[in-house]
């Protein structure tokens, strides 16, 4: 990633609470097609979250701690904030002198945007204002949020609104936290009383349906896009008696990743 930096804008997409089992059967039945295109392969990446839920998850991805390969070894990282002792930057990771991501890359000219999704980012709190603070430009509505059916599409709305702001020659760090996976998602499934797994699925086939735009969106300013998608964490349907995230389990450890270079023109 450091060769990247300066030449390419950059995409940060979390799809906040999506489970690596939901992410990788639907890729493999072909129900996710537009996000298949786009992936290594046409298959996500097991890998393991450092968090169980948004905000801790956030807090080290910012830092440089995206989630790890789930086969051992030393894997290197993309990107990391310098500190004493850290064993896991390489001659391609990209070793920065500031506490977090947004900070590091405005110090070196990229305009920092924020279209966050869940609670974490509505800045109706001084907690839920940290992680937004983080970026030069900021945006939540109510409509991005938890309990919209089409949350993604309105902060798709917001993002072709803003971007022609964006002078053509600056770099852009755009960060997206989507959030349809997140519970309540029943309203993605016609008929659902309640959240579960078959819910939670037809939210991701929500939200495939709205990649394209998203990355004609990024793309549409003519420079290529260094992408990451992943999610923060998972989440329990019942499994062992749980229900939620904030808990120790596999389904909440297990995350879905993948990175590539979006081309303008391919989209």
């Amino acid at each position: 990633m450091r060769s990247l930096i300066g030449s390419h804008d950059l995409l940060l997409v979390t799809l906040d609470t999506l489970r690596y089992d939901v992410a990788a059967e639907l890729a493999a039945a072909g129900r996710t097609p537009r996000l298949a295109r786009a992936l290594p392969g046409g298959r996500w990446e097991r890998r393991h979250s450092p968090a169980s839920f948004t905000y801790a998850a956030h807090h080290a991805f910012f830092a440089g701690f995206l989630p790890t390969p789930a086969e051992p070894g030393r894997h290197e990282r993309l990107y990391a904030a310098r500190f004493p002792g850290s064993e896991t930057a390489g001659s391609d990771t990209w070793v920065f002198d500031a506490p977090d991501l947004p900070t590091a890359l405005a110090d070196v000219g990229y305009h920092t945007l924020c279209l966050g999704g869940v609670g974490f980012f509505n800045r109706r709190s001084p907690l839920g204002a940290v992680l937004p603070g983080l970026f030069a430009e900021a945006h939540w509505e109510p409509e991005f949020g938890v309990t919209s059916p089409t949350c993604l599409d309105a902060q798709l709305d917001r993002l072709a609104e803003v971007l022609p702001r964006v002078p053509d020659g600056r770099p852009l760090f755009t960060f997206l936290n989507v959030a349809a996976l997140h519970q309540p998602n029943r309203h993605y499934l016609p008929g659902a009383e309640a959240d579960d797994l078959a819910s939670h699925a037809a939210a991701l086939e929500y939200v495939d349906g709205r990649i394209d735009r998203l990355f004609a969106l990024v793309t549409g300013r003519g420079r290529p896009v260094f992408t990451i998608i992943c999610a923060d964490h998972g989440t329990a349907y019942g499994e062992d008696g749980h229900t939620g995230h904030r808990i120790g389990h596999d389904v909440v450890w297990t995350v879905p990743y993948a990175h590539f270079i979006l081309r303008p023109g391919d989209w």
